[in-house]
Parts: C-alpha cells; structure tokens; sequence
C-alpha cells in the first residue's frame, strides 16, 4: 500500500552564532504524527542533547554526535502509542535536512568519507558522498527483530530518510556481526567518522570538489 502523504510544515535556517557554532542548521517539522526540533552543527565538539521518546534511537543519536564531533539537539514527540516508525523516520528526514541546509553549497568540503568501525564481533563499513545525489545501499543482515522494544528494520528507515533529505550517497556494509545493538552501534560510529571526514574543509579547494562544479544533484 503507498504511503500516504503527510501534511508538514518545515522551516531551516544557519545560525552563526549561540551555544552552536559554525556551520549550523536548525530544523523545526510538525505533523500529525510527529512534532521535532533539532539543531545540528558541523563545527561541534561532540555536545548532545537528544531526548526522542525512543531510548534505543536516543542512544545511537548521542554516538552520532559524539564520534562525529557534531553538536546536536534533538526534542522530539511522536505517536509512540501506534509505534516507533514516524518517529524514527522523521528524525532521521530532520537530521538530512539540517545536514544539508548546514552545509550550504559544500563549498571547500572533502565530499567523501569512509569508517570501518569494529564493536567487538561486529565489523560495520559505511561510505559517504555528499553528492547531492540520494541513494541507499544497506548491506546488513540482522536475523533478530528487536533491540529490546526497537525495531530493527527502523535503522534502514532511518537512513533512507536521512539519505533522501541531505542528498547524500551511502554505503552501509555488514562485514561481520552476531549482536545486533553491536552491528547497529558500529553502523552510527562509522556514520558519524565519515561524515566528519566528508564535511572537513580542505584549504587546498576553491569551490566544490567537482569537475561539474555544483553538488547540488
């Protein structure tokens, strides 16, 4: 059955100064099923504050910040009494969202980024190009459904919302795992590496790093 369309409202803008610094977005989207604030910044230190209403989202939200050296605030409310999915998805479309309206034409960013980040058994690989163009490879086999109470199959949600908003090309490979809070924990630290790689300013570029010279799609 399609999906149907959400009414929204939605409203961005970079803020160059206050307790987040530098290249900074803050995103405000209220539907009927979600109502989300979230405030990121590129030139962070790795300061969260993130209270979703998932405590297992929460929890990979702050190890995206902090192993990304992002500063990130999230408050969210959704209809948590009909399930995790809108909540989870929308935030994961917010935080595009202010990925991509935080880094504004990509002007002087390395664009690519790649992690292999190990937890244990779990060995997770994820590759970024901020491109503008959206597209998902999830290579990752879990066979438990749940984490505790969350869904497992909502990380793949997550990141195709997340994809589809900031215009980013991303490769998520599982190259070994049994747990699955470890493969999914070593999927948002890799996450986080690479895009702090991928958004770094590089001193030796003039413009965007493209021979097009736009990574607007």
């Amino acid at each position: 059955m399609a999906k149907t369309t959400k009414p929204a409202t939605a409203r961005a803008r970079r803020e160059p100064s206050g307790p987040h610094r530098g290249r900074t977005a803050t995103v405000v989207r209220t539907t009927k099923e979600t109502d989300i604030r979230l405030v990121l910044g590129l030139d962070g230190s790795g300061r969260y504050e993130v209270a979703t209403g998932v405590p297992f989202l929460d929890h990979m939200l702050e190890l995206f910040a902090r192993h990304g050296f992002f500063d990130l605030t999230v408050q969210a409310k959704g209809d948590l009494h009909v399930d995790h999915h809108h909540t989870v998805e929308d935030v994961g479309l917010v935080l595009g969202q202010a990925l991509r309206e935080a880094l504004g034409e990509k002007a002087g960013i390395r664009r690519f980024g790649e992690a292999t980040v190990p937890l244990d058994e779990a060995l997770v690989q994820t590759v970024v190009d901020l491109s503008g163009r959206p597209f998902l490879v999830y290579d990752v086999s879990i066979a438990q459904q749940k984490i505790g109470q969350f869904d497992v199959e909502l990380i793949h949600d997550f990141l195709l919302a997340l994809v589809n908003q900031a215009g980013m090309n991303l490769h998520v490979r599982m190259l070994s795992g049994r747990n699955p809070h470890h493969v999914v924990e070593a999927t948002f630290k890799g996450l986080a590496r690479a895009l702090d790689a991928a958004v770094t300013r590089d001193g030796r570029l003039m413009g965007v790093l493209s021979t097009k010279g736009t990574l607007a799609g």
